[in-house]
């Protein structure tokens, strides 16, 4: 079994103690995965002490408390950024300091676990957080290490697409035996929940594929002068049968001139990821505006819709790969977790910046800037 070590920072021995006694015997164990997680765990008292553990040894995780005796949990994960070590950090907070804690997670702070918490919590937490870390120190490796590394990655992706086969296969059986009789329209709901695994499954492997091109450097690119409105009007035509379904109306705010030195297949992907979601994660009857300026030396390109938003802490992980915001609303909602993560890697290639403001049951708004060269 392949090890993390795991740090635990609190000034209280029992949730040391306890910590400790919910993970010592713990693994964490995927289908796609070569061996289990185990973990092993050191315990700290004080900041100070942490941060004499962090300088000998190579920590994996590190749950962390906000308050503490001497130097507090936020300068110990000040530290931990400054020396951009890869180590993910787990806020330790009471209900009292839930403030403190959304701040930590804003400074880099990958989540927070309220106290008091049961082991169930403690465990799912750690769970989520080694998946997290095995795929993205799978891609990370995905140019060194070869044929094996590429094996493990498709080995994720015929997991992922696992489930919703076995789904469209149940389905597809239920309407052979005439499960529910010989009436078509009593067959519509399975046809509608196959169609919607399939558009899924199709999405993530569209991710996958541009992703993978992106992370290996090989893909090829054709810089050329590009009419970015007329980029984004083929976007918005491709995705009108979504449009249609979820009756959002799309609008383009455009000036036909505004151009741009790109791929025009990788304006297509920020495009058709920025449109896709802001239809997807909108309300039935809402909107979307696309919108295309120059000021100055500076391309910007706006998506704003009317949809259902996202919580602050949230936005500080929607670029990173495999990351999807699990809320009620999103429930029903097929994706990757790569659409934006793929957008971000575009926009870097092309030294451009990213940004988002969102407010909950209100929309969002994503906008990029590009300086023209």
């Amino acid at each position: 079994m392949e090890k993390l070590n795991l740090l635990v920072v609190d000034d209280e021995p029992g949730i040391r103690g306890g910590v400790t006694r919910i993970l010592e015997n713990f693994s964490v164990s995927y289908p796609f995965m070569d061996e289990d997680f185990e973990f092993s765990i050191d315990e700290a008292a004080t900041g100070e002490e942490a941060l004499e553990l962090i300088e000998k040894k190579p920590y994996d995780i590190v749950l962390l408390d906000n308050k503490l005796p001497g130097i507090q949990g936020i300068d110990v994960l000040e530290y931990i950024n400054k020396k951009q070590l890869d180590i993910v950090v787990v806020m330790i907070t009471s209900y009292a300091s839930l403030e403190l804690a959304v701040k930590a997670t804003k400074q880099g702070a990958y989540d927070f676990v309220p106290k008091p918490f049961t082991p169930k919590e403690l465990r799912t937490s750690v769970e989520t957080i080694t998946k997290q870390l095995f795929l993205q120190r799978m891609t990370q490796k995905l140019n060194v290490e070869g044929r094996q590394v590429r094996f493990q990655f498709l080995s994720v992706l015929s997991h992922e697409l696992k489930s919703p086969i076995n789904a469209v296969e149940g389905y597809l059986k239920m309407m052979q035996e005439k499960k529910a009789g010989d009436n078509l329209d009593d067959y519509m709901e399975m046809i509608d929940r196959a169609l919607f695994r399939i558009q899924g499954m199709r999405n993530l492997i569209l991710d996958m594929l541009d992703f993978t091109r992106i992370e290996s450097g090989k893909k090829s690119r054709n810089i050329e002068p590009l009419l970015l409105c007329e980029v984004a009007r083929q976007s918005i035509d491709s995705f009108q049968p979504l449009s249609i379904q979820k009756d959002v109306d799309v609008y383009l705010n455009c000036s036909e001139k505004i151009k741009m030195e790109a791929d025009k297949q990788e304006m297509e992907i920020i495009f058709n990821n920025l449109i896709s979601n802001s239809i997807k994660y909108n309300k039935q009857g809402g909107r979307v505006d696309v919108n295309l300026s120059k000021e100055d030396d500076e391309i910007i390109i706006s998506v704003e819709d009317t949809g259902i938003g996202m919580e602050v802490e949230d936005k500080e992980k929607l670029f990173e790969d495999f990351v999807r915001i699990k809320s009620e609303e999103t429930k029903n909602i097929s994706g990757s977790g790569l659409g934006l993560s793929i957008v971000k890697k575009l926009t870097d290639f092309y030294k451009g910046e990213i940004s988002v403001e969102s407010t909950p049951g209100r929309g969002s708004c994503f906008t990029i800037k590009f300086k023209e060269e």
